[in-house]
């Protein structure tokens, strides 16, 4: 729908009224950035404020792209301003062994979905967007390797050593690692449509026994940096998302071992936001990935 702009004191029940056209009876504030609210007609919507210039916008887009694959079930977008988005809540359920090969299969078909290329954002996504707290610049690339290290690596290197948080000499480690990733790389693939920050707590299991994603980062990436993700922060029945997953596309060989080398951008990113535990994280990966 198109609605007026928010007043810039408005909150979170103005602004899921203004999106949804639907008065509010309720509201419960679940952080400083989310709050369900209750609309009269009895549905309950998330409203979210995002973390800066952007940052709204973006998830907007990339909740829409994903949901454009027809595969992963992603909460409906309502509408958004500068600062606030509305969706659908997702009713929570729990994990179970089949939702997990389902949702496994479902993540291919996304990937499989496409981008343009490496870096592509969402349609109407901006190019300059978020993955968490962190800035993430969408900038588009041919060529993986070169992408991933210019684009998703190095800009949170530098900012985690020009923050004392990554020492100069561990920095050189994970440069030495970038400088043989077209040998580590694995087979050219086509860029897929990434979720982009897909860690357990962004994998919703639902009241009706399936799996949501929500707080994309989404853009065009390798297929197995979204599995990586996973694999570092964990997810209820892994073996058979991965099994679903498999089963569907099947991925190159080695890919286990180029685990660490797609775990490189989260862990700095982490690195950058919550600080140095993380950043002895990130020189492991670059030694496994290289050795």
């Amino acid at each position: 729908m198109t609605a007026r702009p928010a007043a810039a004191d408005e909150g979170p029940g103005p602004t899921a009224a203004r999106l949804t056209g639907r008065p509010v009876t309720g509201e419960r504030r679940l952080s400083a950035t989310l709050t369900e609210v209750t609309l009269d007609d009895g549905r309950v919507v998330m409203v979210k404020r995002g973390p800066g210039p952007g940052a709204v916008r973006a998830e907007a887009a990339g909740l829409r792209w994903l949901a454009e694959a027809g595969a992963v079930r992603t909460p409906a977008v309502h509408g958004h301003d500068r600062l606030r988005l509305v969706t659908d809540l997702v009713p929570a359920g729990r994990p179970s062994a089949g939702a997990a090969t389902r949702f496994g299969r479902d993540l291919a078909a996304v990937h499989a979905a496409g981008a343009p290329a490496f870096g592509a954002p969402p349609p109407g996504g901006p190019e300059e967007a978020y993955i968490g707290l962190a800035p993430l610049r969408n900038a588009p690339g041919d060529d993986w390797p070169g992408w991933y290290a210019e684009h998703r690596v190095l800009p949170y290197l530098r900012r985690a050593v020009d923050d004392g948080t990554l020492r100069p000499a561990e920095a050189a480690v994970i440069e030495r690692a970038l400088e043989c990733l077209p040998g580590l790389a694995g087979p050219a693939e086509p860029p897929a449509r990434l979720h982009g920050d897909l860690w357990n707590g962004n994998v919703l299991w639902g009241a009706d026994g399936e799996a949501w994603l929500i707080d994309p980062a989404a853009h065009g990436g390798h297929r197995e940096t979204d599995l990586a993700m996973l694999h570092l922060f964990g997810c209820p029945h892994l073996d058979r998302v991965l099994d679903g997953y498999q089963d569907a596309a099947p991925l190159a060989d080695g890919w286990r071992d180029r685990i660490g080398l797609h775990q490189l951008f989260p862990l700095l990113v982490h690195t950058v936001l919550f600080g140095r535990g993380y950043a002895d994280q990130a020189v492991a990966a670059a030694r496994s990935a290289a050795s």
